[in-house]
């Protein structure tokens, strides 16, 4: 047998790779049609920006819920199980993340070569989708609006007002792309909240901490960029316990803050 049979087909896979690998090198290289080569050096410019969101909870429980001075055992009469003591401990957990809709207005200042200060006031809608449970086992959830103590989850809608100012950092510029990082603060304001008592009453307005990763795409009559952002709440967001709605629930929770994900597509 041929010892050299499978060595030429092996050299000859070398070869075709290492051709494909210069050939790539040499595109990559090669030099492009640059669109927009202007325009880093405005001053300030405008765009608008639209992006999909998943908005989140970080919930701490008092254990048990006794903890909780505020907590007050009441006797109510539900015979699906809503009864609470002092030594239970209610935990609330995020049953389903779903996606949401942001919108805003680009308004960009060019600091420096890398550099540039962004403010992108505008609109996001979310919903989070809360559980709840008592030592472990399924709590029903009774609100006095809906009439009902089947619920099985409570849809907490929010409809913020953003106000994100962000420091820009851009890489040098590769063709028509150019990567980059952000990171900054937001405030936020959750204008959704009705005359109505929720189970879990939240603080309209919190601050957050804001950090992520994009790719600006240089196009021909406009630039196209793709951004990954995390936003992360500051604040401890929960509120005064409600007086007409089982307390229980609001007085579950030690702390609630925000978490943001969002996906953008700006057009500048």
């Amino acid at each position: 047998m041929n010892k050299n049979a499978n060595v030429y087909p092996l050299k000859k896979q070398i070869t075709l790779y290492l051709f494909i690998l210069i050939g790539l090198a040499s595109y990559a290289q090669k030099p492009h049609v640059l669109n927009l080569t202007n325009f880093d050096n405005k001053k300030i410019h405008f765009g608008f920006s639209l992006g999909m969101n998943v908005q989140d909870y970080r919930l701490e429980s008092w254990s048990p819920i006794g903890a909780n001075p505020e907590f007050v055992e009441k006797d109510f009469t539900n015979p699906e199980g809503g009864q609470v003591t002092m030594v239970d401990t209610v935990r609330t957990d995020i049953a389903t993340t779903v996606p949401g809709l942001t919108v805003a207005v680009v308004i960009n200042l060019r600091l420096g070569e890398y550099f540039d200060l962004r403010f992108l006031p505008g609109l996001s809608f979310g919903e989070r989708r809360l559980t709840f449970t008592k030592n472990g086992e399924y709590l029903p959830v009774y609100d006095i609006y809906a009439g009902t103590t089947d619920l099985e989850v409570v849809s907490v809608k929010s409809t913020y007002l953003d106000f994100p100012l962000m420091v820009k950092y851009k890489s040098s510029r590769l063709n028509n792309q150019r990567p980059y990082i952000i990171g900054g603060f937001a405030y936020r304001l959750d204008i959704s909240k009705s005359g109505e008592e929720d189970l879990v009453q939240l603080k309209k307005g919190g601050l957050y901490l804001e950090a992520g990763v994009g790719l600006d795409s240089y196009l021909r009559f406009f630039r196209f960029s793709t951004e990954l952002k995390v936003s992360l709440g500051l604040n401890n967001l929960i509120g005064d316990t409600p007086i007409e709605q089982r307390q229980y629930y609001s007085q579950s929770i030690k702390s609630i803050s925000s978490h943001i994900f969002t996906l953008s597509f700006h057009f500048e």
